[in-house]
């Protein structure tokens, strides 16, 4: 619940936006909606797909998968209980390890998974659990080190975290932090205001990200607390058991690699019959597995009646990785079409959480799922939201602009902002005299065409050259509007650097704790609304 006194903020839902499939499929175009399974509106596909994971999972087996988790805030342990004793379900999601937990859209995507297995848990009548992948195998550390903040001053900064020496290529999950990590810490809060809010979240980012941890380590600490009381669990990807019990999946796949390949150039073919270009790169001879080589997490190739890593060019034998993977798993990991498949084979998945990027991708790995033996799990849509505070709902209201008036670029926001500022006596007579040049040159027309054809073409060039004019007479008079508008300009350009940094949403460029430090759990509280109400079925 929120503190007394806790400052309230407004958190309005927003369409997901991103690929041209992402956008069909949320717009129920049935070119779209044909390549990924169910629909996530209708309790109907869930129910079918409990019925496929029910024959693929016992009481051991699900006793088995309950050890891989962590978190799942209070009462965590009765509700494992519940899920092994009475035959569960869980509803997942997931997303790399980020700094200071990553991007606001992590957040929102663990609190939908939860919000979507409480539905489905009260439908059911059986324990859905949600649970949180963290995708601690991603090896590119400039993805997930660095956090943007406006601070104090209302100017857009950065905090990274330099990687450490010898991290190029590694796993997140292998590389412990120096240092540096507590001036970093030191420096993200500093650039808040000094609330009576921030050394609550000032510790737990001390606690989570301190020297001789992870990033993935850090992101799990923070994520347990965020999202402990909505009861959403948490998994490491690169756990050791998980490992051991996917190593034959990952086998298979690599042994089976040429007829995947062939597979998916065929997918790619039937996606582009439907109007969308394909979101996975084909590449020839690659596998969907990574090994750890030289370079770190390397793409495995196939090369000739070798393997090849690319990266370090290391050549191995199918055996050579065989042994390897055997005597320690982790060093065979799946890539993104790969994992999902792997995921659901693990989990009792009903359901997967995904966002633009994600929904655009998972129809390529619809003949790896086959493969395997395994049915898609239900996509179903994060919840997505602007954050509104009450200085930037203040602007909002002041200037009538709408949320998606913020999106615009910051030249095409002043031309808006000055034509609403027009006179309307200035707009009636630009356009009664577009409308007096048109009918004129139409009248003029009629009356010179009879008496000679060829002047259609004199005629035409009057009216190019008289529009002409006439905009650029409109467009010196909304310059002059400019001019005289830099205040409400200014401020509306602070309202877009607070809802679209960098030019993008802000779930993707602010993460959690700009609003923690300024609204404690008030912002929370108002995040776990908005979700519920954004839940499908």
């Amino acid at each position: 619940m929120s503190r007394a006194g806790a400052p309230l903020v407004n958190v309005e839902p927003r369409r997901l936006s991103g690929t041209r499939f992402a956008e069909a499929w949320l717009g129920l175009e049935p070119r779209a909606t044909a390549l990924l399974p169910g629909d996530p509106r209708e309790i109907a596909s869930y129910e079918a797909k409990a019925r496929e994971v029910e024959r693929r999972f016992d009481a051991a087996a699900l006793r088995e998968v309950a050890t891989h988790l962590s978190g799942g805030g209070p009462g965590a342990a009765a509700r494992l209980e519940a899920f092994v004793g009475q035959g569960g379900f869980m509803v997942t999601t997931g997303q790399q390890p980020g700094l200071f937990g990553g991007p606001l859209y992590a957040l929102y995507k663990g609190l939908t998974a939860a919000a979507v297995a409480r539905r489905l848990e009260g439908v059911l009548g059986r324990p859905v659990l949600p649970v949180f992948w963290i995708a601690s195998e991603h090896h590119v550390w400039e993805d997930v080190a660095a956090v943007h903040v406006v601070n104090l001053e209302n100017v857009l900064s950065e905090v990274s975290l330099p990687p450490p020496a010898g991290a190029a290529g590694k796993p997140l999950h292998r590389v412990a932090v120096g240092p540096e990590i507590t001036d970093a810490v030191e420096k993200f809060c500093g650039l808040h205001p000094g609330s009576e809010f921030l050394p609550r979240w000032k510790d737990l980012l001390s606690e989570g990200y301190a020297p001789g941890k992870t990033l993935a380590d850090g992101f799990r600490h923070i994520m347990a607390d965020l999202l402990g009381s909505a009861g959403v669990f948490l998994l490491f990807a690169h756990d050791s058991a998980l490992k051991a019990r996917s190593l034959p999946l990952l086998l298979r796949e690599l042994t089976e690699s040429a007829e995947r390949e062939e597979s998916l150039a065929s997918f790619d073919v039937r996606v582009r019959e439907a109007g969308f270009e394909p979101q996975v790169p084909f590449l020839e001879g690659a596998t969907n597995l990574f090994f750890e080589g030289p370079a770190g997490r390397e793409r495995i190739f196939r090369d000739g009646t070798r393997l090849r890593l690319r990266g370090s060019e290391t050549v191995l034998s199918f055996d050579d990785v065989t042994a390897r993977a055997a005597d320690d798993p982790s060093l065979l990991s799946p890539n993104v079409l790969l994992r999902p498949v792997v995921e659901a084979s693990l989990l009792p998945t009903l359901s997967y959480v995904a966002g633009p990027g994600e929904i655009a991708y998972l129809p390529h790995a619809a003949s790896v799922f086959s493969a395997h033996g395994v049915e898609r799990p239900i996509v179903h849509p994060r919840a997505a939201f602007s954050v509104l505070e009450g200085k930037v709902e203040k602007i909002l209201r002041k200037f009538a602009l709408g949320l998606e008036d913020l999106a615009l670029a910051e030249h095409e926001l002043a031309g808006k902002l000055a034509r609403e500022e027009m006179p309307g006596e200035v707009h009636d007579a630009l356009r009664a005299l577009e409308r007096s040049l048109a009918a004129g040159a139409d009248a003029l027309e009629q009356a010179t065409i009879p008496i000679d054809p060829t002047l259609r073409g004199p005629l035409d060039a009057l009216r190019s050259q008289s529009g002409q004019l006439l905009a650029d007479v409109e467009r010196k008079i909304l310059q002059s509007l400019k001019r005289r508008n830099e205040v409400a300009l200014t401020q509306a350009a602070k309202a877009q650097l607070h809802l679209f940094p960098l030019g993008r949403p802000q779930e993707r460029v602010f993460n959690p704790f700009y609003y923690l430090i300024r609204y404690d759990d008030a912002f929370l509280d108002a995040v776990n609304e908005r979700v519920k109400q954004a839940v499908l079925p």
